[in-house]
């Protein structure tokens, strides 16, 4: 038994991680003997799935289902079949696929149900049925039914049916609008039928558009704008994602090509996309804002949810998720559907599902279910918020985005780095929940690369809803030892860096707060206790700092009527950093060498020093400096101060 589990395990993590195959989690698998059913529970993903990702049944409990009579009343007859499941159900902790009864009812050991984009170009088409029986005379083919045990029991009789005229049973069985499955007593045989079926189906169908498509560049003007619009009115913060190439420009390019996708073809789009989408084209970005609120708060009126697919000519395909996790899933789905579509048309054209069939998958408990599943659970003080933290590869930077990362924000670690900050992208994705992190080369001194930062922040997740200036430098030196490189060096990162990302983060952040009157946005500059005390033999990385409380002030004047709030965190020495603690560079050395510890004669000492100037005897660390940048963020009565993280060093009249 232990040698058929992990042959099961195999080949669902061999087809959950090909999407070709299976997108955003869906399809389902079992092996059985004359005992047990072990088949794929709810809400687990073929791709990571184990042993524990299976509900084990009782195969006597399940068998009468094929020739039990159940209510006539659609509710009660769907409700009395999934207490019968449950009932077989050993593993009580796992909910079994709603397919359940299909992997039982085909007689072979293995049975792999999935949902191939090719398979499904072909049975989302007019001509399905007959194109079905031309290329695979041997399958068995089933016209869409309802799920759950109306079509089981379809199912159940046409095999019936199939086994009296052939003498056997079918291996596969097509569904249309839904995709396929395939039986076999090894998964060797079933890799080998799946491999012939996409190959025939391949040999009779064009090849899809290929290459990239520009993204217009008022993407950046209408996204953040749009983004407004779905989350505002108590709706949730959400996350749009922004993709484009030359398939999803072919139908976003005319309202004809849109109406090729304009419904669902199987039940999984409805589930992560709804059922009803938004097309958007205009000549100015000004007229393409006023359709798209017009046709926003339509889609609202009428569905009761905002849209979670929009398609807008020469900007490409919007996913609207409630967090980023949520964004991916629907953008691969509905890209999957744009491929359908575009499969279809070798068939006699598209068919998506009917009304009737959409209204019973939308209003379906089980759907409902799955639907609730992938959206996941929400928490965090900055949940569902997109955070750019410059100087976020390492040090005080990494530490503050990962505190803002766990507490449930997006997060662009935007740095000079590459090798470094895409690590740390990679390293905060193996913690994230539904939210995301990305890795964007910034140099902070460079107007045309904060320009590129903001642009991938907006299509990646569709707003910005924090900028966190922290990259920061320092060179230390009394007046003899200073040269004017380093001065300058200093000024230039430290304080007219801190200028050019509060421009262009603001000018983003106002057309956010343009439609939504209760939003608020945050710009906030880690500064440090010697922008609110002088620092002796240090006065290039001080003088820098104080600018930037003045700037932080200025800034909060200029932004307070946008609601944008301005402020500046003022931390005390962070002694395990690399800026202080590098053997080389660090400012332990710098200050030990520039005679700024009275008696020092090593780094232990002027680390001794300098906490012993702290009454709570203690350095600070980026977590206590996220709580501040945290405070800043939640409240919306304070905007242009100085916030100091010192451990009393510094204090505040």
């Amino acid at each position: 038994m232990e040698k058929e589990l992990e042959q099961l395990i195999a080949i669902s993590q061999t087809y959950g991680k090909d999407a070709r195959f299976v997108i955003a989690g869906g399809g389902n698998t079992s092996y059985k003997n004359a005992e047990r059913l072990w088949v794929k529970a709810s809400g687990h993903a073929l791709a990571t799935i184990g042993e524990e990702g299976f509900a084990v049944l009782d195969r006597a409990l399940l068998n009468p289902m094929g020739e039990k009579v159940y209510s006539t009343d659609t509710a009660l007859r769907e409700e009395q079949v999934k207490n019968d499941l449950q009932a077989a159900c050993i593993t009580r902790d796992r909910r079994p696929s709603v397919e359940t009864s299909l992997h039982n009812c085909m007689g072979t050991a293995y049975v792999v149900h999935l949902h191939p984009t090719a398979v499904n170009a072909l049975m989302c088409s007019v001509n399905a049925a007959q194109r079905c029986k031309e290329l695979f005379p041997e399958a068995l083919y089933v016209e869409y039914t309802d799920p759950g045990y109306t079509l089981f029991k379809k199912v159940y009789d046409r095999i019936q049916a199939y086994k009296a005229q052939r003498g056997k049973e079918p291996q596969v069985i097509f569904l249309q609008n839904h995709g396929v499955f395939v039986g076999a007593d090894n998964t060797a045989e079933i890799a080998r039928i799946y491999d012939d079926m996409l190959a025939r189906i391949a040999s009779q169908t064009n090849g899809l558009p290929t290459g990239e498509a520009e993204v217009c560049s008022c993407a950046q003007e209408v996204i953040p704008a749009i983004r407004q619009m779905l989350s505002r009115k108590g709706r949730g913060l959400k996350t749009l994602r922004v993709s484009n190439d030359a398939l999803i420009a072919h139908f976003a390019a005319n309202e004809q090509r849109f109406a090729q996708v304009a419904k669902p073809f199987t039940p999984d789009i409805i589930v992560y996309c709804k059922s009803a989408y938004i097309y958007l084209a205009a000549e100015t970005p000004e007229e393409l804002l006023a359709k798209a609120e017009e046709q926003i708060e339509a889609y609202v009126a009428a569905h009761g949810h905002t849209p979670k697919v929009i398609m807008i000519k020469g900007i490409g395909l919007v996913a609207c998720g409630d967090h980023a996790k949520n964004a991916q899933i629907i953008s691969d789905v509905f890209y999957d559907a744009m491929k359908v579509a575009y499969g279809a048309q070798s068939f006699g054209g598209e068919h998506p599902m009917e009304q009737a069939w959409i209204d019973f998958i939308d209003n379906w408990e089980v759907e409902n279910y799955r639907r609730k599943v992938s959206a996941g659970a929400l928490k965090g003080r900055v949940e569902g918020k997109t955070i750019i933290v410059t100087g976020a590869a390492q040090g005080f930077g990494e530490g503050i985005a990962r505190q803002l990362l766990i507490e449930g924000a997006n997060i662009v670690v935007a740095d000079l780095n590459e090798v470094t900050g895409q690590q740390t992208a990679d390293n905060f994705n193996a913690l994230t929940k539904n939210n995301k992190a990305i890795f964007v080369k910034t140099n902070v001194s460079d107007m045309d690369s904060l320009n590129a930062l903001v642009r991938t922040t907006v299509l990646t997740f569709g707003a910005l809803d924090a900028f966190v200036s922290n990259a920061g430098v320092v060179r230390a030196g009394d007046l003899e030892a200073m040269t004017p490189e380093n001065f300058e060096f200093v000024t230039k990162i430290n304080y007219n860096a801190y200028f050019y990302c509060a421009k262009v983060a603001s000018h983003l952040m106002k057309i956010e707060t343009k439609y939504d009157d209760e939003y608020f946005a945050d710009i906030v500059q880690v500064n440090s206790k010697s922008g609110v005390r002088g620092s002796k033999a240090n006065f290039a990385y001080a003088g820098s700092k104080f600018g930037g409380v003045g700037l932080t002030q200025s800034f909060a004047l200029e932004l307070a009527p946008y609601r944008v709030k301005v402020n500046s965190i003022c931390p005390g020495n962070f002694y395990d950093g690399p800026l202080w603690s590098d053997p080389e560079k660090g400012l332990f050395v710098q200050y030990l060498k520039a005679g700024k510890a009275p008696g020092a004669k090593t780094v232990e000492d002027v680390k001794n020093f300098y906490l012993n100037q702290v009454p709570m005897h203690k350095g600070c660390n980026p977590v206590d400096v996220t709580k501040a940048i945290l405070y800043a963020i939640d409240q919306t009565g304070e905007t242009g101060q100085a916030i100091p993280v010192t451990g009393g060093q510094v204090m505040m009249a």
